[in-house]
C-alpha cells in the first residue's frame, strides 16, 4: 500500500484507525483453543468484525515469536489474512548492522522467501541509516521509526539535550534525508502530546504511527488537534482496548463496538478538518 492508497482509505473509511493485533494466547476466549490455531481464529475474527472500520493492522512480533514455529505460522497466516484495503504494518521494532537488517527486511517483506509481505515495519534507529537502509531497499515498502515513544523509559535517552535540540529531534532530521514522506514514517506515542508541534516543524507531511490511545492514557483529541496535517498524517493505534474488550463468546462483536466509537470520532476530526 503506497501513500496515495493510504489516503485514499482514510478518506473512504473516515477512519485513521490502526488495530495492534497483541494476541496473547492466554487472554483469548478459552472455547478458541478447541481450534487448530487459536491465535489465528482469534485474530481472523477481529479483523472479519472490524476491517472496514480501520486502515492499518499491526501485529506486535513478539506475542507470535515466543510461541516459536506455531507462533510464526500464526504470524504468517494473519499477515496473509489482512485485506488487501488495509495497510499491514509488522510491529518487530529490529535494527542492525546492514547485512543482518537485510536479514529481517527479508524475513518480513519477501514472501517468496518467509510466506510475508508486510507493507511497512517498525525500525530502532539507534545504529544509524545503515540499520535502516536494507528496509528501504524492498520497492514499496514503508519504515516506521521509532522516534518518541510513550513508554516512561522513553524519557532516558529521547529527551537528551543534543546543542539546542533533543535526541528524538536529531532522529526526524536525519531519517527525512534518508526516505521521503512516502515511505518513511515516524512513532510518536500519545502520551507526547505535548511535543506534537515540534514533531510537525520538522516533519509536517509525514505520517506519524501513535500508539497509547486508550488502554496507556493516550487522548484521541490532543493527538488529533496537533497531529493532523492536510492529508491526516495520522495512524493511531489501539490494541487491547479493542481486541480484549471482551474475553468471552462475544469478543468479536465487542471489539467491532469500540472500533466503532473510535472510526466515529475520528470521522467528525477529518470532517472539522476539512479532509472528508
Amino acid at each position: 500500500m503506497n501513500r496515495q492508497q493510504l489516503i485514499e482509505q482514510i478518506k473512504k473509511k473516515k477512519s485513521f484507525l490502526c488495530i495492534g493485533l497483541d494476541t496473547d494466547i492466554e487472554l483469548i476466549p478459552r472455547f478458541l483453543l478447541d481450534f487448530p490455531d487459536p491465535v489465528l481464529e482469534f485474530n481472523k475474527r477481529i479483523i472479519d468484525s472490524t476491517y472496514d472500520l480501520c486502515v492499518a493492522y499491526k501485529p506486535n512480533s513478539a506475542f507470535y515469536e515466543s510461541r516459536g514455529i506455531a507462533g510464526w505460522q500464526s504470524l504468517i497466516q494473519t499477515s496473509q489474512y489482512i485485506p488487501a484495503g488495509c495497510l499491514r504494518l509488522i510491529d518487530a521494532k529490529r535494527g542492525d548492522i546492514g547485512n543482518t537488517s537485510a536479514m529481517y527486511a527479508k524475513a518480513f517483506f519477501d514472501e517468496k522467501s518467509s510466506g510475508m509481505n508486510f507493507d511497512a515495519i517498525t525500525v530502532a534507529p539507534y545504529m544509524g541509516i545503515e540499520s535502516v537502509k536494507p528496509f528501504l531497499e524492498f520497492e514499496g515498502k514503508w519504515v516506521v521509526l521509532l522516534v518518541l515513544t510513550s513508554n516512561e523509559g522513553g524519557k532516558d535517552f529521547q529527551f537528551l539535550k543534543i546543542g539546542d535540540q533533543c535526541l528524538f529531534e536529531r532522529v526526524i532530521e536525519a531519517a527525512n534525508g534518508w526516505a521521503g514522506n512516502d515511505r518513511m514514517m515516524y512513532v510518536v506515542g500519545a502520551t507526547r502530546s505535548e511535543e506534537f508541534k515540534a514533531i510537525r516543524k520538522l516533519a509536517p507531511d509525514h505520517f506519524l504511527l501513535v500508539p497509547g490511545v486508550g488502554a496507556q492514557g493516550g487522548s484521541l483529541q490532543e493527538v488529533s488537534r496537533y497531529g493532523l496535517n492536510k492529508e491526516c498524517g495520522l495512524l493511531v493505534n489501539s490494541s487491547r482496548g479493542i481486541i480484549y474488550a471482551s474475553k468471552e463468546n462475544d469478543f468479536a462483536e465487542r471489539a467491532r463496538e469500540e472500533a466503532l466509537k473510535l472510526q466515529q470520532e475520528m470521522s467528525i476530526l477529518l470532517e472539522e478538518k476539512g479532509i472528508i
